[in-house]
């Protein structure tokens, strides 16, 4: 039968499947993925891999240690950290790159590791990227990553694939970022979510392949579990120059003439006739530069209407491993060229990796940019991820050529991000307020038509119950009356990065940047009923660990980051979709929603019947997704790691 490009990607990837078995979308399966990409997270994963009392990393190729977002902490702290990091990689063989190589995920494209038809995974939410070289990149959580040092292996459940078919071309001063963040306000109810988005049509040979790299990497941001482009000849012309500028530096063995060949003749496609969930039409010469924030992507405005507004900013960005890249910077240059940043903004800028700054550089676009009032960072994530310099302080708006403005990430959270293009980041530097270049056009249309439903869904069967998983839980519900509650809304960036946080810290910060009354009001054995996309932006597994710390029993959502849900079942914590109990509690405590109340607690109890697969709330039913024997046996283990340590004895 037909298959999706991912199916297939997913098949060549596959152990233990049955004779004749075809992948389909919604099947459990273990991978072997190509490689593993873990950042400064890696000093996470090592105490994890560590704890399963493992000799050696089961394939010292396939990890890649890339340090990068934490690199302006020259503390001891830290500094320690990163030598223990290297000291392992050399005990165990692997490869490594240190502070200052660059973003984890250019390093992984720039070094050769990501290739057409390939199946990369991360320790991080924008592996995504990997997409725009037609190679399935998907984020895993740090215990995914310390299973993989161990077995080399990874459990997925295959997604659904929408097809995002691209017509015409984006007209001048329009870019991949403006199509990007147009489609995550257009389709912000969870359309796309946990899907894979397949990018074809006449349009996309029209794309570079930096905006490309810039459009998978945001698929991420519009709620999808991957992006993918395909390997046609901008593809293929990109891979050949990464073959040659490995080879200027020695290395031959990575990327081979009979690859090039294969993709060439034979390059990863889905069949003709393969199904898909559903499919958007995207008229890019209708795309305009738009604006997204603040504190959400998914809200976005025109640049026209967002320049009527002079809205006054205080620092803005030109970094991050999504428009960090030459094609960025060189087009940040030429706006700022001659020209010197408002006397009241702060500028920052950082190249995705060394050798593009070396390139920006010897092009002259860096010295632009210094020469007009930017304050260079080295390459890294810095203020993206909210670490080193340049924050945003109480009161102040940033504007940003990175993927993310989630309220107090870039800084304090009374401060206001917003995202644009680096083209719009430069002219609002210089401008001082949010703008666009000089003789912009900025009108357009709709640039996409409706989404089209192809899928069907179908009653799920009754639920087999383990030994040692519960057949039903009740207990109070606090309600969180909001859609796309990030993880750093439940967990802060304060926080993340301190490796002495006991359980009993944990559960006294939780939800602070979302609602710092919260843990006064849990109760052990209080289950979270919240909106859709539960759980989404960054892959920090403490958002699930430090609900469970706080005495929460499960989540049950209208919908989830996949992530999130991922960093949940592997600690052993339960997740449970229900859109039906979102939307009634919503509807109940609509009064409350309205007040502001970032908290409802319920006095009714609510039950979560996992054998029926039903909850009930005020004596109505609400099915949910059935928790099948893969996600019940790791809760039953107590998580992955657990059941890796079983079977490794």
């Amino acid at each position: 039968m037909a298959q999706t490009v991912i199916e297939k990607i997913v098949q060549s990837h596959a152990l233990n499947l049955p004779a004749g078995h075809e992948v389909r979308a919604g099947d459990y399966v273990t991978l072997v993925p190509d490689h593993v990409m873990t950042h400064d997270n890696t000093s996470a994963v090592m105490g994890k891999f560590n704890g399963l009392g493992v000799a050696k990393v089961h394939d010292p190729m396939q990890p890649i240690f890339t340090l990068d977002h934490n690199i302006q902490d020259e503390g001891e702290t830290n500094l320690a950290k990163y030598r223990s990091i290297a000291e392992f990689a050399d005990k165990h063989g692997v490869r490594h790159y240190p502070a200052g190589r660059g973003i984890g995920h250019q390093v992984m494209v720039e070094e050769g590791y990501v290739k057409p038809g390939g199946f990369c995974v991360a320790s991080d939410s924008h592996s995504n990227t990997y997409g725009a070289l037609a190679a399935l990149g998907t984020p895993v959580v740090r215990t995914d990553a310390a299973a993989l040092w161990a077995a080399g292996t990874v459990w997925w459940q295959v997604p659904r694939t929408i097809k995002v078919v691209l017509e015409g071309e984006l007209r001048p001063g329009v870019s991949g970022k403006d199509m990007i963040l147009t489609l995550c306000g257009m389709y912000n109810q969870g359309e796309v979510l946990n899907a894979v988005l397949e990018f074809a049509g006449p349009g996309v040979a029209s794309l570079s392949m930096e905006e490309r790299l810039t459009v998978a990497n945001m698929t991420t941001e519009w709620g999808a579990l991957a992006g993918w482009f395909p390997c046609d000849t901008t593809c293929l012309a990109y891979m050949k120059e990464r073959k040659d500028w490995l080879a200027l530096g020695g290395v031959n063995d990575r990327i081979g003439d009979e690859e090039l060949a294969a993709w060439t003749s034979n390059p990863p496609a889905s069949d003709a006739d393969a199904v898909y969930a559903s499919e958007i039409t995207v008229d890019l010469g209708a795309v305009t530069p738009h604006i997204a924030g603040p504190h959400k992507v998914q809200v976005t405005t025109s640049l026209a209407d967002m320049e009527a507004q002079k809205k006054k900013v205080h620092k803005a960005y030109l970094l991050s491993c999504t428009n960090a890249r030459l094609d960025d910077l060189t087009e940040a240059a030429e706006v700022v060229a001659g020209k010197k940043v408002a006397g009241h903004v702060e500028m920052y800028v950082s190249a995705a990796s060394a050798p593009i700054q070396e390139q920006a550089e010897k092009s002259g676009a860096w010295q632009k940019l210094l020469d007009a009032g930017a304050r260079p960072l080295p390459p890294g994530c810095g203020p993206c991820i909210g670490l080193g310099v340049g924050l945003l302080e109480d009161g102040e708006v940033g504007i940003s050529a990175t993927n993310r403005n989630f309220k107090g990430r870039m800084g304090s959270g009374e401060a206001e991000a917003y995202l644009a293009s680096p083209a719009v980041v430069a002219a609002s530097a210089v401008a001082g307020h949010i703008a666009g270049p000089e003789g912009w056009d900025k009108d357009g249309a709709t640039p996409a038509r409706a989404l089209k439903e192809f899928d069907v869904k179908r009653d799920a069967p009754p639920v087999e119950i383990l030994d040692g998983f519960p057949e039903s839980h009740t207990g109070r519900a606090l309600f969180l009356p909001t859609d796309n509650l990030n993880t750093d809304g439940i967990y802060s960036k304060d926080h993340t990065y301190r490796d002495d946080m006991t359980p009993e810290m944990m559960a006294k910060v939780v939800m602070e940047n979302y609602d710092p009354g919260f843990p006064a009001l849990v109760r052990t054995g209080d289950v979270i009923v919240s909106g859709y996309n539960f759980g989404t932006g960054s892959s920090r597994e403490q958002a699930a660990t430090a609900l469970q710390a706080a005495g929460i029993r499960c989540v049950v959502a209208g919908s989830y980051s996949q992530t999130y849900l991922r960093n949940a079942i592997n600690n052993g914590f339960v997740c449970v979709e229900c859109p039906g109990l979102s939307d009634a509690m919503r509807k109940a405590f609509a009064d409350q929603e309205k007040d502001g109340a970032k908290t409802v607690s319920s006095d009714d109890p609510l039950t979560l019947d996992f054998q029926r697969s039903v909850a009930t709330w005020r004596g109505t039913e609400y099915g949910f997704a059935p928790l099948g024997q893969p996600v019940q046996e790791l809760v039953i283990a107590g998580g992955v790691e657990n059941m890796v340590r079983s079977k490794l004895g």
